[in-house]
């Protein structure tokens, strides 16, 4: 595929965003494409929004994989562009337009002619919401085309087209879902002490949470515990009689994250004996587990990387980001790295605007790494 090619696909990608295990439309739009790079040593097959593609190779020692996520954010887009989402409150706010293109720009050169080894592309549903990557593996998905190694990016708004960064061990946190209902007994403002104020009950369990990072981890392992929603009351003259909460929990090994969800159970106990009210905490961690890459595979692709003309590549630092590609490669070794498409907004920003000069990019030099492991 020529660069207009991939663009076009690209772009034709951003306005058909769906959430995860509902990427009908993106899922028969990559189909047509993969369809139409048409040779015989070429097999697919689906499993609900995902697919996967394998290219038999001539003489396989080994299966060597690539994934690509596929679904969109629930955000309303605010870039305007002749290719602007048409799902309202809907938005490919955090590249996988761009993943799904690369992935596909790979395909085809991986096929110009046919390898020696067998290549699996994974076009994974679900990365956001339902840890897609842990379903597929759970359900049998990949049977024996499961790769012997796996790699994978993530598009990086703050790195400049061109750089490509990674590192041996963990890349990306561990995440944890929270999801807290306290419940207490509402009435009439004017006369609180008949009352059971959920808003003050709430509000105090978000502060102590706050002392599980100063106070529980370990400073140098660090730990994010942040709270995104906190819902409660119907007018200004009633008391709450209950109070949702939701957040997130980011470390960056598997034990803290446990000893984290404790912590915070632990504190919502605490809360419902304080002011006499019921707690109901749910943690959902599904298949989000670390980014850990191993070392063998990620020292040869930053080998490779540091010596391909053209790319600016540097060792990146661990970040706080959740991928659910860590659960792959916590059954599969393999690397994940950032790719940088020199965005001023950010991931999962309504205004997230990639450089698409960076798809041509990964697509020549990803290439030529994959084409190196054919041996």
């Amino acid at each position: 595929m020529i660069q207009e090619q991939l663009i076009e696909i690209r772009r034709q990608l951003h306005q058909i965003p769906e959430i995860g295990l509902e990427e009908e439309k993106t899922q028969k739009y990559l189909l047509e494409i993969i369809r139409s790079i048409d040779k015989e040593f070429i097999e697919f097959k689906i499993w609900r929004t995902g697919i996967l593609v394998l290219v038999h190779g001539k003489a396989p020692k080994k299966t060597i994989g690539w994934r690509a996520d596929i679904d969109g954010l629930p955000i309303k887009e605010e870039v305007i562009s002749d290719f602007q989402s048409t799902h309202n409150g809907y938005m490919h706010a955090c590249g996988h337009d761009f993943h799904m293109t690369i992935g596909l720009g790979l395909l085809e050169q991986m096929t110009l002619e046919q390898p020696e080894n067998n290549y699996l592309f994974l076009f994974q549903p679900a990365e956001e919401n339902e840890a897609g990557g842990m379903l597929m593996y759970e359900a049998g998905a990949f049977g024996s085309w499961l790769p012997d190694e796996f790699y994978g990016l993530h598009v990086n708004p703050e790195l400049p087209v061109g750089k490509i960064t990674t590192k041996v061990g963990t890349l990306f946190a561990a995440t944890c879902e929270v999801q807290i209902t306290l419940t207490g007994k509402g009435g009439h403002a004017a006369f609180p002490h008949t009352s059971n104020d959920m808003i003050i009950a709430g509000m105090s369990l978000v502060q102590q949470a706050q002392t599980i990072v100063s106070r529980n981890v370990n400073p140098v392992e660090g730990a994010v515990v942040t709270f995104g929603t906190f819902n409660a009351g119907t007018a200004t003259n009633v008391i709450a009689g209950e109070a949702t909460i939701s957040g997130t929990i980011r470390t960056l090994t598997e034990e803290m994250n446990q000893l984290t969800q404790i912590r915070i159970r632990e504190i919502g106990e605490g809360i419902a004996k304080s002011f006499n009210c019921e707690v109901d905490v749910f943690l959902d961690q599904k298949g989000y587990v670390p980014v850990i890459n191993d070392k063998e595979k990620t020292e040869n692709f930053m080998s490779f990387m540091e010596h391909e003309s053209g790319v600016l590549f540097e060792e990146a630092e661990v970040a706080m980001t959740g991928e659910d590609f860590g659960y792959l490669l916590s059954k599969v070794p393999g690397t994940m790295f950032w790719l940088g498409v020199d965005s001023v907004y950010g991931l999962h920003s309504a205004k997230f605007e990639p450089k698409e000069a960076a798809i041509p990019f990964a697509v020549e030099h990803v290439s030529n790494f994959l084409k190196s492991l054919d041996k």
